[in-house]
C-alpha cells in the first residue's frame, strides 16, 4: 500500500486497482474509509483507479491537529497526492460528501483538473439548498416498497427537525435501488469505516465559501459529469440539474432507478456512464 506525507507531516495512504487512464477518487462520508468505492461496479476494468485515504480515515494516519479535518484544510492533501503520483493534471471522481472536496480543490487548483465527475454530490461547497419537499418527493417514487410507509415517516422528521438516532436508521433503504441483504450489509460497515470526530469537523465553520467557490467553477472549461441516482433523496435530481449549471461544460446524467450509491445498483450502466466522461 503506497503513502505519502501531507504538508502537516501526516502520513496519508492510497490504493492503486485497475488499468487504463488514472482517475483519483475522493470518498464521502463523509470521512468514511475509501474501501467502500470497492471497483466502483467495474470501473477498474477501464481505469486505474486511485482511492485516497482522507485523513484520519482506512490505512491514513490521524493528524497531530484535529482541525485539519475540515474539508478546507484537505485540499493541499489532495495537491500532495498530485505531486506524489506525478500528474500534471487530475481527473477526480468523487461520491457525495467528496464532492466538496473536489470542488475547492478545483476552485483552489483549476489548471491542475482534467475533469471531474461528481457522483450523487453533496453541495456544501456551492451553496445550493436542498428543500424537505424536493428529499419527499423524490422519495415517493419508492411509495410501492415494502418498507415505505415507515421510512417515509421517518424522513418527514428527519426533513422537520425531528430526527432521532432510529430515525435515521429507518431511512437506509432510501439510499439504495434494492433494500436486500447486500444492501444491508452495506449500510451496516459504513458506520465502522467512517471517523466519526473527523465528520464532525469536516464542515464545520469556515470550511466553506460557495460565492467565491462558484465564481470560480463558472470559468472552469474542464468537462464535468453530474450523475445523478433517479431515487437518490440524498442528492435529489433536480437540485443536481441546478449543480451541473454552475460549470460551463457539464453534463447532468440522472442513471434510472439509482439511489445514492450509483454504481452498486446498476454497475454496467454507472462504468458506461463515467467511462464517457472521464
Amino acid at each position: 500500500m503506497p503513502t505519502f506525507t501531507a504538508p502537516d507531516g501526516t502520513t496519508l495512504a492510497y490504493h492503486v486497482s485497475g488499468d487504463g487512464p488514472p482517475l483519483v477518487c475522493l470518498p464521502g462520508g463523509p470521512m468514511q474509509d475509501s474501501v467502500y468505492l470497492g471497483d466502483l461496479g467495474g470501473l477498474t476494468a477501464h481505469r486505474t483507479v486511485i482511492r485516497l485515504d482522507l485523513r484520519g480515515t482506512g490505512r491514513s494516519a490521524a493528524p497531530a491537529d484535529p482541525a485539519t479535518y475540515r474539508c478546507d484544510r484537505q485540499v493541499a492533501d489532495v495537491e500532495a497526492l498530485r505531486r506524489e503520483l506525478g500528474l500534471d493534471r487530475l481527473h477526480l471522481l468523487a461520491h457525495s460528501a467528496g464532492a466538496n472536496l473536489a470542488a475547492l480543490y478545483t476552485a483552489q487548483h483549476p489548471d491542475r483538473v482534467a475533469g471531474l465527475a461528481l457522483i450523487t454530490p453533496s453541495v456544501f461547497a456551492v451553496g445550493i439548498d436542498i428543500t424537505a419537499d424536493d428529499r419527499l418527493r423524490t422519495a415517493r417514487l419508492r411509495r410501492d416498497e415494502p418498507w415505505f410507509p415507515s421510512a417515509y415517516a421517518s424522513l418527514e422528521a428527519v426533513t422537520e427537525g425531528r430526527a432521532t438516532p432510529d430515525a435515521w436508521q429507518a431511512i437506509a433503504p432510501f439510499w439504495f435501488a434494492r433494500w436486500d441483504k447486500e444492501a444491508q450489509a452495506f449500510r451496516e460497515a459504513e458506520d465502522r469505516q467512517r471517523n466519526q470526530e473527523a465528520a464532525a469537523v469536516y464542515a464545520s465553520d469556515g470550511a466553506f465559501s460557495p460565492d467565491t467557490t462558484r465564481t470560480v467553477l463558472a470559468d472552469f472549461q474542464a468537462p464535468v459529469l453530474v450523475l445523478a441516482g433517479e431515487a437518490d433523496v440524498a442528492a435529489p435530481p433536480q437540485v443536481m440539474a441546478e449543480y451541473a449549471a454552475l460549470f460551463p461544460n457539464a453534463e447532468l446524467v440522472v442513471q434510472p432507478g439509482a439511489g445514492h450509491f450509483p454504481w452498486l445498483d446498476d454497475g454496467g450502466r454507472f462504468v458506461t456512464l463515467v467511462r464517457r466522461s472521464v
